[in-house]
């Protein structure tokens, strides 16, 4: 019977170390492996999904872009219209505005001068101050201390 040597004893523990090991690090290769095949079958579906999607919102993009520029254009007509009844406004303000104006001064002094006073308008009372507070006739206003 042949006796073991103290070096073969630690070649052997060596060996079994080392083969412990590499079972180790195949466990852990086939798991990063299946890992690895996962997320490409998932990027793979994330792509086929995000195509359709992108196409999606590039037609609903446009379609904005085409409301966006009617709306730009009912913008400006409005702008148009605006500016157009302004125009208008000035015009028939200026041309009706000054002669209405002379027509009703006219009426009213025909009948200031017609109608004279009506017993039933009550007459005006006389306008007061205030000052500081108190209430001068219309009499007294330019009886005032000044000081």
């Amino acid at each position: 019977m042949r006796t073991v040597s103290g070096g073969e004893v630690a070649g052997i523990l060596v060996a079994v170390f080392w083969a412990i090991l590499v079972s180790f690090l195949a466990v852990a290769l086939a798991r990063l492996a299946q890992t690895l095949k996962a997320t490409t079958k998932l990027v793979a579906d994330v792509t086929d999904q995000a195509v359709p999607l992108l196409a999606d919102a590039s037609t609903a993009v446009r379609s904005a872009q085409t409301q966006i520029e009617r709306v730009d254009a009912i913008a400006s007509d409005v702008q148009e219209v605006t500016s157009n009844a302004s125009a208008l406004s000035s015009t028939v303000a200026s041309t009706f505005g000054g002669p209405l104006v002379k027509v009703a001064a006219f009426g009213y002094g025909v009948r200031r001068a017609l109608g004279g006073r009506d017993e039933a308008t009550p007459a005006k009372t006389p306008r007061r101050a205030v000052i500081v507070g108190r209430t001068v006739p219309a009499t007294r206003r330019g009886k005032r201390k000044k000081g």
